[in-house]
């Protein structure tokens, strides 16, 4: 496991304590979801099939969910518990998969932190100021833990609906959330991030420091009110080489799951923890190596492949490509049929998209996967 060497400064956040945390007694995790296909897989047991869920399962190809969604803005909808939990629940009910993945946006901590952002239609995530200088990095508030009632009170809300289904954090990683910070917003090469990165070590260490701080007690929130697993997505990792990765980004997702990391069920066991990122195949070895317990892959990359380069030990989680969502049957079927054979090359294997699903998706095709994988 990659250790966090980003050297600390005076205004540093306090590093997570190393020492075991245990989950609230009647956490799902010691109660009801600890033996799920979903939890089994993810700790490198294979079960009777591969459990499934998708990626941005809970969203804009869902007619429930724009019907809900009307008149509510994308980070009030986050931050609003019953929504957010509703929203959360929908594709659970609809397609019985194994688990919930916490409806938010990678943006949210930010939100919850006071830095001024918005989605704007049409863009994204838009920062009302981009932090380039070391100065924008110091005068970046911290997040009171207060701000983070809304968060547990939507996981508490969930998880009581969801029974015995896992539900799965979600968290931007820090690189994710700084590229967004620097940039002002999305970018196709994060040429203003990188440059950061080199043109100012210092600035860049202290905003990783930040974004890591934010990114892990906003995980650690969720999984202290329920959730059985939790996943840090780095949208924007697979523009990175393998150097910088390991050097300039790495240590900071690590320090981000200390505050996850710790946290222990009745059993003894840790809360599963999954590392995913776009366009990152050479980057695989390096994610695992942050300290998780499996690996998302996206569809560029074959899984037995991916395994192979993860050393044959490591679950693995992916990777039907979402383009062929839109293929007729037979030929998705088909696709989806590979992904499960080739999963098999894995300690362990869930089964998911390679990335999130689009927003103009038929939803009886996501049923229909999940029926082909329980078959």
């Amino acid at each position: 496991m990659i250790s966090p060497v980003i050297t600390p400064s005076s205004s540093s956040p306090p590093a997570p304590s190393s020492a075991a945390v245990p989950l609230p007694a009647e956490h799902p995790l010691n109660t009801r979801t600890a033996s799920s296909l979903l939890v089994e897989a993810y700790r490198g047991h294979r079960g009777e099939r591969a459990p499934v869920w998708f990626m941005r399962q809970a969203g804009r190809s869902l007619p429930e969910y724009r019907e809900l969604r009307v008149g509510t803005r994308m980070l009030d909808a986050c931050l609003d518990p019953e929504m957010a939990s509703e929203i959360t629940l929908q594709p659970v009910r609809r397609h019985h998969v194994d688990a919930g993945i916490f409806f938010s946006d990678i943006v949210i901590p930010l939100k919850l932190a006071g830095v001024g952002v918005d989605i704007v239609a049409g863009r994204g995530p838009v920062l009302e100021r981009p932090v380039r200088t070391a100065a924008d990095v110091a005068a970046l508030p911290s997040l009171d833990p207060a701000a983070l009632e809304p968060i547990r009170q939507a996981v508490a809300r969930t998880v009581a609906e969801l029974g015995d289904t896992p539900l799965i954090g979600f968290a931007g990683a820090p690189f994710t959330l700084a590229a967004y910070l620097v940039e002002g917003g999305p970018s196709k090469d994060h040429i203003a991030a990188r440059g950061l990165m080199h043109a100012d070590p210092d600035a860049w260490d202290a905003l990783m420091r930040w974004c890591a701080e934010i990114t892990g007690v906003f995980l650690r929130a969720q999984v202290m009110a329920g959730a059985s697993a939790a996943q840090l997505f780095d949208s924007w990792a697979g523009g990175l080489s393998l150097a910088d990765y390991t050097q300039r980004v790495a240590p900071a997702s690590a320090l981000a799951l200390d505050h996850v990391r710790t946290i222990t069920a009745a059993d003894g066991r840790t809360v599963p923890l999954v590392h995913f990122g776009v366009g990152t195949g050479e980057l695989l070895g390096a994610m695992h190596d942050v300290g998780v317990d499996a690996v998302g892959v996206d569809w560029r990359i074959p899984l037995d492949e991916a395994s192979r380069r993860l050393g044959g030990s490591v679950p693995v989680q992916g990777n039907v490509d979402p383009a062929l969502l839109a293929a007729p049957w037979p030929i998705l079927e088909a696709h989806v049929r590979d992904v499960l054979a080739r999963g098999k090359a894995a300690p362990a294997h869930v089964l998911n998209l390679g990335h999130g699903v689009p927003p103009e998706t038929d939803p009886t095709v996501l049923t229909r996967i999940v029926d082909l994988v329980r078959e």
